[in-house]
């Protein structure tokens, strides 16, 4: 649509340019021709290459725009600043001083090792054509994003027709999202799992639950592969299973938080409790580094969610500010009901909120509108707090830094959500232009409850599929290199026992 539009002021500018250059190139009636002939005898011969270059243009493949690839590169950078040292600094700051630096070290080696395997193999087993539940090979290694023939780089599609990005530039954003989704379970286990439990798991987790469910959800053939309504069906059945069923997850409500927090619960069951659980006191070491890791989160998460709409357009910019505006109702929220509560607000509640509102509105960023953003953020920030709280004791698990009560439940809120504010009616965009190209399904035709159950089948899959397939990533690593430290490490702290090093001196 952009090219287009470039092109017919293109065009204009040409026909308002001089009488001379029109009389040589627009097209006149029949009779103005004949008796133009002998005054304007190069007319004709300048008319076709004009035409052939006109039909060359409307041929030539999409070519990105430098805004859009700027935006997705700095988009990628704070995605890479949630991880490290955002989530790090949040993380670490929640546990005790003794294991301050294992936080920190499983955090940022879980982000480096799954960027490299992403670039190995993992990108194109999640968005390359397949099947349903993974992709191709296509793009192993990473071999065909430089395009021998034509001497450029491979370009990618977003959610607009005629508009592309560098392919290699989706690779990357993408990264960051597997990067830190598998950095999020961390969480979960901290402060008694061996380090290189960490990583066997997180090899084994990420093959077989991150990638067939980021292909599931987000894999499509793109926009301007659907070039009419008769190859609709076969273009939709070469998408990922759960986009074939209509889910709206726009930054990852399903594919990283609702994934990831399954997979930290499971760990948490697996795992067991730290010694001392419950009966010793086992308090943040650092709210100030908390603070600052939750406030680099909240910046890095306007490229997650911005980010997420591949251009530098309005529904990027939709999606900044709901994630502006969620963030900040959940805070408040959070903190009301730790008043109402606790007759106390705390720092570490107006952390916790942000984070909740962060997660909450994911799935919803691009797919609602700002009231409907407010709306989440203020749900969020309480449902979440019953999620850190009366949940936790209700599962009686030691889920250290309550990957599960915020990301689990505040990502399945955002997704269920997700399809009532979606609706028209609600201030939501509904089915946009490009949906109902892909999907068949008429704008008018919008109906909250049958979104609901679409949104809701879509959280079923991913909690039954990341819970399977933790539990036997779990078991596997537990059989060959064992879980977790002995009695005596875990006393003396991971940082002494698993790394040799301390964050404050012995």
């Amino acid at each position: 649509m952009k090219s287009f539009v470039l092109s017919l002021v293109f065009g204009l500018g040409l026909i308002l340019g001089t009488h001379t250059a029109m009389a040589q190139t627009a097209p006149a009636p029949t009779s103005a021709v004949a008796e133009a002939k002998a005054d304007a005898p190069a007319a004709p011969a300048a008319a076709a290459p004009a035409a052939a270059t006109a039909q060359a243009e409307a041929t030539k493949a999409p070519e990105p725009n430098k805004g859009d690839t700027t935006w997705m590169m700095v988009a990628t950078l704070l995605v890479i600043m949630m991880a490290i040292p955002g989530l790090a600094l949040f993380y670490g700051g929640l546990v005790r001083s003794k294991n301050m630096l294992s936080v920190l070290m499983q955090v940022m080696v879980t982000f480096s090792l799954i960027v490299v395997l992403w670039f190995l193999y993992g990108y194109s087993l999640a968005f390359t054509e397949g099947g349903s539940f993974f992709g191709g090979l296509d793009r192993l290694f990473m071999k065909g994003v430089w395009d021998n023939a034509a001497g450029t780089f491979a370009s990618a599609a977003t959610f607009s027709k005629g508009v592309v990005i560098p392919e290699i530039v989706f690779a990357g954003f993408q990264a960051t999202f597997a990067g830190i989704t598998c950095a999020l379970i961390v969480g979960a286990f901290a402060e008694r799992i061996k380090f290189s439990a960490v990583l066997l798991f997180m090899v084994l987790w990420f093959s077989f639950s991150y990638l067939p469910i980021a292909h599931m959800v987000w894999f499509w053939m793109g926009p301007d592969a659907y070039t009419g309504k008769e190859v609709v069906d076969a273009m939709n059945a070469k998408a990922g299973y759960i986009w074939q069923m209509g889910a709206l997850d726009f930054a990852g409500g399903t594919v990283v938080h609702i994934n990831a927090a399954v997979a930290g619960l499971v760990g948490a069951f697996m795992v067991g409790k730290r010694i001392g659980y419950g009966r010793e006191s086992m308090a943040p070491h650092s709210l100030a580094l908390t603070m600052v890791g939750a406030s680099l989160l909240w910046v890095g998460w306007f490229g997650f969610n911005a980010g997420s709409a591949l251009e530098a357009n309005g529904f990027a910019a939709l999606a900044f500010v709901n994630t502006f505006v969620a963030t900040a109702a959940a805070v408040l929220s959070w903190s009301m009901g730790e008043a109402l509560h606790r007759g106390k607000a705390s720092m570490l509640g107006a952390a916790s909120g942000a984070v909740a509102g962060l997660v909450a509105i994911t799935p919803a960023a691009g797919n609602v509108g700002i009231g409907g953003a407010l709306a989440i953020g203020l749900i969020a920030g309480f449902v979440c707090l019953w999620g850190v709280n009366g949940l936790k004791r209700m599962l009686g698990a030691d889920d250290t830094l309550d990957v599960f009560g915020v990301h689990g439940v505040g990502g399945i809120l955002g997704a269920l959500l997700t399809g009532v504010f979606n609706s028209p009616a609600l201030g939501g965009p509904g089915f946009v232009a490009d949906w109902v190209t892909a999907t068949g399904v008429a704008a008018a035709d919008y109906s909250i409850a049958a979104q609901v159950w679409v949104q809701l089948k879509a959280v079923l899959i991913t909690v039954v599929w990341s819970g399977v397939v933790s539990y036997l990533a779990y078991k596997i690593v537990d059989m060959t290199i064992g879980l977790r430290v002995s009695e005596e490490e875990e006393r003396e702290g991971l940082d002494i026992s698993a790394h040799g090093e301390s964050a404050y001196g012995r």
